[in-house]
């Protein structure tokens, strides 16, 4: 029997391997089984070159449990070890013996996974000792034991074992008896080994007999190992896609469509990604990409290694340029990372350019749901955009959709300003804008429909990117002035006429939480609506931000600003205006001669002063205009106050204001049940 001490550089490498060089405990069976598989490769590969004068026989590799023994074995039939090669490449960790392998068998040898060694000692994690069984491959060569229990001495004896290959046998410790446990086990060899490219059995398969589950001389398979990913595209069906999917996700519902990803320069690539269907904004996960490296399981964290905007697909990626045994941080500052996901977002732009080029119809279809997708790209990849805004889709409120170029030749001529902008119109909800988007339809105008989630963020962007084109919800401000055509000459109300008039409907405007009305008046013609209730596009913007963008909130508490704009030309805003100064004109004749009076005396001194810095004006003259002021104010509230005071009562000014709070969805409860009683009175 030999003993020695492992040559490692620290002391005791073996902490370190429990707390620092593997995030996760459960990685170890990853690890023993990927070295198992890595071995049993090797063995191929001899085999293929003519190299083995015996028959490789059956590959699989097996792992067992014996509770009794509180052992996890993983025992393969691959080339095995020498004890000449147990020293150098489990005793002198520093060597990699897949590494001496690549060398030698460099063209033939592309498959094999390359993580002997370093990888071996993950199973001390989980155990108190750990044995290794092995027989090499070559001729004549005996079989050996190897033996340490976590500390740096170990043993090597010869050992009885006729059959090549290798015996992971690990003595789980007591603070880990649950990798003894089947479903444990079971679920880990699917989640890491599921799609080794070498037979993996747990056990035997089970049938039900009699009313209970009994094995059977069968082994149970856990891995499929020739997954879709490492076929060629042209072997592949459609289902063949769709039973992978529903094989990776059995809850979710069919795939909209995906993009089998396959490169060998200028680094090795293959995978498949799918656009998943998604039933609301709240299904939307991040991670469900699964990362592998020669069909071993790394990561499903891949935040960092694929573009941003596809954390959100779903599938499989699988590249044996990227490091097994290492963090993500140094994944996310790999060279070759990054290059991958350059790729990644490149081949997912051309596909999707492809199969709109291809099926439009049904990538129409199809847009409502992967438009998220396709938006969050575009916003958060500079690259991706160049490539999108060739196959990205504007839909307006019939339902039908355009490429960005061909919405601009539809609407240059007609939706240009007198300044030259192109001025794109939206909604936001078809129903509660249906009056909205038909002023807007009546004057032959298109309006988009853009309700998606990243829309606002969208139309933030594509204002930036289109050259002399501005965005304007339909709701915003009334039709005429949305798109000013020429600078056209109405005949406006004398100022006092106007005062008058929006004193009638402001002093009769509902308080309403975490709203401010300001009422104006304007002539519009005598064919548009009494009143309309408009919303300031920036504060509307900013508030749809508030609720996707960091940093925003306080605009999410700030009050909705609404605009009522009263219809000079509108015969029911004449006749309350005409009403209501006849109804007035008595008490307000003192009131606004006083007002006159005190303005008067108000611009004189201003007038006076007009040369002076605030510091050379008399005080006495400060003070006389201070107290003009007020008088002033004190007279237009008495003035405001006698209008009220008629409004109040007037059923038309109120019956007007409830129709445009009707009409914008602001009018409920109680609100409401009087507007239905006046509307039954006036009939």
């Amino acid at each position: 029997m030999q003993k020695g001490n492992i040559g490692v550089t620290t002391e005791n490498i073996f902490p370190v391997i429990k707390k620092f060089l593997y995030s996760d405990h459960e990685i170890f069976l990853r690890e023993i089984v990927s070295n198992a598989v890595d071995a049993t490769q090797k063995l191929r590969t001899l085999a293929s070159k003519g190299e083995l004068k015996e028959e490789a026989g059956d590959l699989t590799v097996h792992v067992s449990i014996n509770k009794d023994a509180g052992t996890l074995t993983v025992s393969d039939r691959g080339i095995g070890m020498t004890e000449e090669e147990i020293d150098k490449y489990i005793n002198q960790i520093a060597f990699s013996g897949a590494n001496d392998f690549l060398d030698k068998y460099k063209k033939d040898a592309n498959a094999i996974i390359g993580h002997f060694g370093l990888g071996f000692y993950s199973a001390f994690m989980v155990s108190k000792k750990v044995e290794i069984v092995t027989k090499s491959w070559q001729p004549d060569a005996k079989a050996v034991k190897w033996s340490c229990d976590g500390s740096p001495e170990f043993s090597i004896e010869d050992a009885d074992k006729q059959d090549r290959g290798t015996d992971i046998i690990m003595y789980i410790d007591d603070d880990s008896k649950d990798f003894l446990e089947e479903n444990k086990i079971s679920d880990l060899l699917k989640k890491y080994c599921h799609f080794l490219p070498i037979a993996v059995a747990f056990g035997k398969k089970k049938e039900w007999k009699d009313g209970k589950q009994v094995e059977t001389e069968e082994d149970n398979i856990i891995n499929d190992t020739t997954p879709i990913w490492t076929k060629k595209p042209s072997e592949l069906k459609d289902e063949d896609y769709k039973k992978f999917y529903r094989d990776l996700y059995p809850m979710s519902d069919e795939p909209l469509f995906w993009i089998h990803l396959n490169v060998d320069y200028p680094f090795n690539l293959t995978g498949v990604l799918y656009f998943p269907k998604v039933k609301s904004n709240f299904d939307l996960q991040k991670n469900k990409i699964q990362l592998y490296c020669n069909q071993v399981f790394v990561t499903d964290s891949v935040e960092g290694i694929v573009p941003d905007f596809l954390t959100l697909l779903h599938g499989v990626i699988d590249s044996p340029d990227i490091p097994l045994n290492v963090s993500r941080s140094y994944l996310q500052s790999d060279s070759n990372v990054k290059k991958i996901s350059t790729y990644i977002s490149k081949k997912v732009a051309d596909r999707l350019q492809q199969i709109f080029k291809t099926d439009r119809k049904d990538f129409e279809e199809k847009w409502d749901d992967i438009k998220i997708f396709i938006h969050y790209g575009m916003l958060s990849e500079e690259d991706f955009y160049d490539k999108a805004n060739k196959f990205a889709l504007l839909k307006d409120t019939e339902g039908k959709a355009y490429t960005y170029e061909e919405y601009q030749t539809l609407i240059k001529d007609n939706q240009t300003d007198k300044d030259g902008n192109l001025v794109y119109l939206y909604a936001q909800n078809k129903d509660k804008q249906y009056s909205y988007i038909d002023s807007a339809q009546a004057k032959g105008y298109n309006v988009l429909l853009l309700n998606g989630e990243l829309d606002t963020a969208m139309v933030n962007m594509l204002e930036r990117k289109f050259e002399k084109s501005r965005f304007a919800s339909v709701d915003s401000d009334v039709i005429d002035r949305l798109i000013v055509k020429e600078d056209e000459k109405k005949e406006e109300l004398a100022e006092s006429k106007k005062d008058i008039l929006k004193s009638l409907f402001q002093t009769q405007m509902p308080k309403m939480e975490k709203m401010e009305f300001n009422v104006d008046a304007q002539a519009m013609g005598e064919s548009a609506a009494p009143v309309v209730i408009t919303q300031s596009e920036y504060m509307r913007r900013m508030k749809e931000m508030s609720r996707i963008q960091q940093g925003m909130g306080f605009y999410g508490e700030m009050p909705d600003m609404l605009n009522v704009v009263l219809n000079t030309d509108h015969k029911l805003v004449k006749d309350v205006l005409t009403e209501g100064e006849n109804a007035t004109a008595e008490a307000l004749k003192p009131i606004l001669g006083e007002i006159a009076g005190l303005t008067a005396r108000r611009d004189a001194i201003n007038q006076q002063n007009k040369d002076k810095k605030w510091d050379e004006i008399p005080q006495e003259s400060k003070d006389d205009l201070s107290n003009t002021e007020k008088q002033i104010t004190e007279q237009q509230e008495k003035k405001t106050a006698i209008i009220a005071d008629y409004a109040k009562d007037n059923k038309i000014v109120h019956q007007l204001i409830d129709l445009a709070l009707l009409q914008n969805g602001l009018l409920t409860g109680e609100a409401l049940n009087k507007f239905v009683r006046r509307s039954i009175e006036l009939i």
